[in-house]
């Protein structure tokens, strides 16, 4: 009840927020909200993540908040992990958009957004086609002769496969009449790197967000194409696609998620954390700062969105042939936990069996009647093996794994339960690590989430 309470009372400081009390007269919705951007820090995500970062603390929404950048995959990894490591996590929300969605469908994802818990879709950025400002191609006219002339000798960089530049490369050359299937996209797992790619010279065109190429336009270093609004932004002396003959307007939204297995109360409180934030003063400066486009959609209508999105862009790749049917499918974890525990419970079982044979050929010299099993060990491991699939989800890896290896430790020898209890812990929370930080297999990580 008293948790209950809580949430009602930061839903109306919220509330308060809203209607302009200033913050002081009102206790933030969080004392600390977590911020995934499941990419490299530069990128889309991670400017999204990073900005609100700041706007939450700013309007006194959230007192702290915290950003955790986690690359890989077009964010699948990031996502991937989300979904095991802060399931029933109410104070987490991961920035997720077109791009993740694109890389969903291209490498037939087992994790979806069907995954996770959609709260609101948040913001709208037009594309771009940048050259460095030594380029050859003065004009968009002089790169497209080029590229129907020569499609595989031009190379075309931007972020992560089947993602919104990859998908605005396609329909470029399917407009101009070479096959999508001729682009030659080089894919970089963030902003950064592509932008770094492109400015020196490893690839012809770059294709990214507009806000993530303003410092350089601002200092020269780039020069635009052209940009993929329908018509002129107002600032920036740069032509569309379809005034320069190229009829494709396209524009690329993020949105943020929150963890499955939530509450009502807590999904509500995050839903109004989210609202309260773009609502705020300092949200719309952020917009105005990033020339980004004010999507914000929540709910149900947002959740409908998504399931109208992924239909759409399946259509929009397979079409442009960039849904690669021998893509490798993600998991929240893989075959490798399930191969570590058949390798524990093998290797048991022959533990076992030596202890008993050595026992056997022992007492055979004394006498011929076999040893009788000794069913301790066996009850032992057999309650490690239930309470550890009982746990792994609930309680997370390192706690279930810690009690399986305390359990099979107790079964061979109980002479030492506190240095076996040390060791079970160790063991489990390196093994965590090795998979969830140098693998980048993700395991659930349950009530230690905040922790690890």
């Amino acid at each position: 009840m008293q948790v209950r309470s809580r949430s009602l009372l930061s839903v109306l400081a919220l509330v308060l927020v809203v209607a302009g009390v200033p913050s002081a007269a009102a206790e933030p919705a969080f004392e600390h909200l977590r911020l995934v951007a499941p990419a490299a820090p530069g990128g889309g995500w991670d400017q999204t993540a990073r900005a609100m970062q700041q706007v939450l603390q700013r309007a006194g929404i959230a007192r702290t908040a915290s950003v955790e950048n986690i690359p890989g995959a077009a964010g699948l990894i990031g996502l991937a992990r989300f979904i095991g490591a802060e399931q029933g996590n109410g104070d987490t929300l991961m920035a997720s958009g077109l791009i993740m969605l694109g890389a969903i469908v291209t490498q037939r994802s087992a994790v979806t957004f069907r995954d996770v818990t959609p709260i609101a879709r948040l913001t709208g950025e037009y594309e771009i086609l940048a050259v460095p400002a030594s380029s050859p191609f003065r004009t968009l006219d002089d790169f497209i002769r080029a590229f129907k002339a020569r499609p595989e000798s031009i190379s075309w960089g931007g972020g992560s496969a089947g993602g919104s530049d990859q998908i605005l490369a396609g329909l470029i050359a399917d407009t101009v009449g070479v096959d999508p299937r001729r682009v030659n996209y080089i894919a970089f797992s963030g902003g950064g790197e592509a932008l770094s790619a492109i400015l020196g010279g490893q690839v012809s065109v770059g294709i990214n967000g507009l806000a993530e190429f303003a410092a350089q336009i601002e200092a020269g270093t780039v020069r635009v194409l052209g940009i993929s609004s329908a018509e002129r932004l107002s600032g920036l002396e740069v032509p569309t696609l379809r005034e320069q003959g190229i009829d494709i307007e396209f524009e690329n939204w993020r949105a943020v998620v929150a963890p499955p297995g939530l509450t009502p109360d807590d999904r509500r409180r995050l839903e109004a954390t989210v609202d309260a934030m773009v609502r705020s003063d300092a949200w719309r400066e952020t917009l105005e700062r990033f020339r980004w486009i004010d999507r914000y959609l929540a709910r149900e209508p947002f959740v409908e969105f998504l399931a109208a999105e992924e239909a759409r862009v399946q259509d929009i790749l397979t079409r442009l042939g960039t849904d690669d049917e021998n893509a490798p499918t993600v998991t929240a974890a893989g075959p490798y936990p399930i191969i570590v525990l058949a390798g524990l419970v093998l290797t048991g079982l022959a533990v076992l069996l030596s202890s008993y044979v050595g026992r056997g050929s022992r007492a055979g010299e004394a006498s011929a009647r076999s040893p009788g099993v000794e069913w301790r060990p066996v009850a032992l491991i057999a309650a490690a093996l239930v309470l550890d699939l009982l746990l792994a989800e609930r309680a997370g890896f390192v706690i279930a794994s810690a009690v399986l290896f305390w359990f099979v430790a107790r079964a061979f020898d109980p002479r030492h339960p506190l240095r076996d209890a040390a060791f079970a812990v160790a063991v489990s929370t390196g093994a965590y690590l090795l998979f969830g930080r140098v693998l980048d297999l993700p395991l659930p990580a349950g009530v230690l989430s905040g922790l690890l």
